[in-house]
């Protein structure tokens, strides 16, 4: 039992829809880790006031809408480009993203009463419950790992364990050095029971003191690389009066001297299908004066099929590398059943017709002239660590390419940047990426940023990319041995539960 207990069951679910929303301040813009940490303080009480398992399945979920309700707030925007025809939808997009990522913390909060009568292993049971549930979030449905605890520490030193664990053994720590000092204030016990608990804290804080010191520093390397950004507003992008207008201007920015070893333009930048891009090619590599130009463009095959493109662009302008986006969005860039929707009108958001634009064949690796081999991420393809984890041999470099206008100018953008951030740390190695309205970046193995373009500016920046660090931890591994370690803490608080110690009423 808890304090909350005697409260009336409408009274929690606010406070948790409450508790859910004030963890949201530590992700981006506002990078307030304090505020997750004591937000999670808070969920021992919250879950151990529940009278069944029912009732703290739905806790669970008022505390995930309120999470990802304000963490995820930004998913109106899309619905805002044309609000005449979508805006109706924005709050309900809003509502169903949220509430349908709650369910998984919602499963978690009910398996947790599994061990309700434990009362020195019923917190552990819970972090194991939700840590899984945040992994299956990662996978499941195409899955959509964002707003992950771990990504609070974007911008600390904290972030550098991304190397070691990934983003899904940082975030099991951080329930794990919040939620046993939280149990412990919840039943109101004594001081030597809350310094026990808060070993797990202690301990983290000491590697986190030490893991950073013994990373190496990063060395700078000699290749220079453009980042172009054209601040084409998402309105605009595509209307005949101005999209010749952005073309040229990405021109402009690439033809600028120095000439530079590589340059870079954002997520579907050129106007024209590739198909008959020749012309448009042609004038790209007139200004690139030899260097090799990376850009986004749409294509189809003999097929009718439609990609979301990433295309280098040699002398001459020949195509010396292409890449199609493997992971879409649902319902932004293609629609379950989309023939048959777009007889009702539903189609996504980046798609051009029926079902929308057709999946790649996986990731891979291009060749981006002498900087090597850079493996390409499409827009939110940089969010899924373990799409990078999924190619067999080392790149050179990360290159993301994207479109953040769908985001708008609040959280999103800031959100997408820091999860680039640590795809870096994880790999080992430098991102280039490049944003149509921002914010592009140039990013070191150690995820923090050299250069970059503000939000909303037109411009290009001239960048040196960082050279790569040896191969990480994380990047051998990948998530498995994570995921192993929190199955089985979970089964073994089972294995260990003693029927006679606090039982609670079922």
């Amino acid at each position: 039992m808890t304090f909350l207990s005697g409260w009336p069951f409408w009274q929690r679910f606010v406070l948790s829809l409450t508790t859910g929303a004030v963890a949201a301040f530590g992700l981006p813009p506002m990078g307030l880790w304090v505020a997750t940490l004591a937000a999670l303080m808070l969920v021992p009480a919250i879950a151990g006031s529940a009278r069944s398992r029912g009732e703290c399945a739905l806790l669970g979920w008022a505390l995930g809408l309120g999470y990802f309700g304000h963490a995820l707030v930004w998913i109106v925007e899309p619905f805002l480009v044309d609000a005449a025809r979508h805006g109706w939808m924005a709050p309900f997009g809003l509502f169903f993203l949220a509430g349908g990522l709650a369910l998984f913390w919602a499963a978690a909060f009910g398996l947790s009463m599994l061990a309700k009568g434990q009362r020195r292993r019923q917190i552990w049971f819970l972090i194991g419950t939700l840590s899984i549930a945040e992994v299956a979030r990662g996978f499941l449905l195409t899955g959509f790992p964002w707003a992950g605890f771990a990504q609070i520490w974007v911008g600390t030193d904290v972030a550098q364990l991304l190397a070691l664990v990934g983003p899904y053994g940082l975030g099991a720590a951080t329930l794990a050095i919040a939620l046993p000092p939280g149990h412990t204030l919840a039943r109101g016990q004594g001081g030597g029971m809350l310094l026990i608990r808060s070993v797990p804290a202690m301990i983290f804080a000491l590697f986190v003191i030490v893991w950073p010191n013994l990373r190496d520093p990063v060395e700078p390397g000699d290749q220079l690389v453009r980042l172009v950004q054209p601040n084409a507003a998402q309105h605009l992008k595509w209307h005949p009066d101005h999209a010749a207008e952005f073309f040229q201007r990405q021109l402009d920015y690439t033809a600028a001297d120095p000439r530079p070893d590589l340059v870079v333009w954002p997520e579907t930048s050129v106007p024209v299908w590739l198909d008959r891009a020749r012309d448009a090619m042609e004038q790209v590599a007139t200004a690139s004066r030899g260097a090799p130009v990376v850009l986004g463009i749409q294509r189809s095959d003999y097929l009718g099929r439609i990609y979301n493109s990433m295309a280098v662009v040699g002398e001459g302008g020949t195509i010396t590398d292409l890449y199609d986006k493997y992971h879409l969005v649902p319902f932004g860039e293609y629609v379950p059943f989309g023939d048959i929707m777009a007889d009702y009108g539903i189609t996504g958001f980046a798609a051009n017709a029926g079902q929308g634009f057709s999946s790649g064949y996986g990731p891979d690796l291009i060749e981006v002239g002498s900087l090597g081999r850079a493996l390409p991420l499409i827009c939110y393809e940089a969010v899924f660590p373990q799409q990078l984890n999924a190619v067999s041999d080392r790149a050179d470099m990360l290159l993301q390419i994207t479109n953040d206008a769908w985001f708008g100018t609040q959280s999103g953008p800031y959100q997408h940047l820091a999860q680039a951030r640590m795809r870096a740390i994880e790999q080992g190695l430098p991102m280039v990426r490049v944003a149509n309205t921002g914010i592009s970046a140039m990013i070191d193995p150690l995820g923090q940023v050299t250069a970059s373009l503000p939000l909303g500016e037109a411009g290009y920046i001239d960048a040196t990319l960082p050279r790569p660090f040896p191969q990480t931890l994380y990047a051998i591994t990948g998530d498995l041995p994570v995921l192993l370690a929190i199955i089985a803490l979970t089964l073994g608080v089972l294995r260990t539960r003693d029927p006679t110690e606090d039982q609670l009423v079922n």
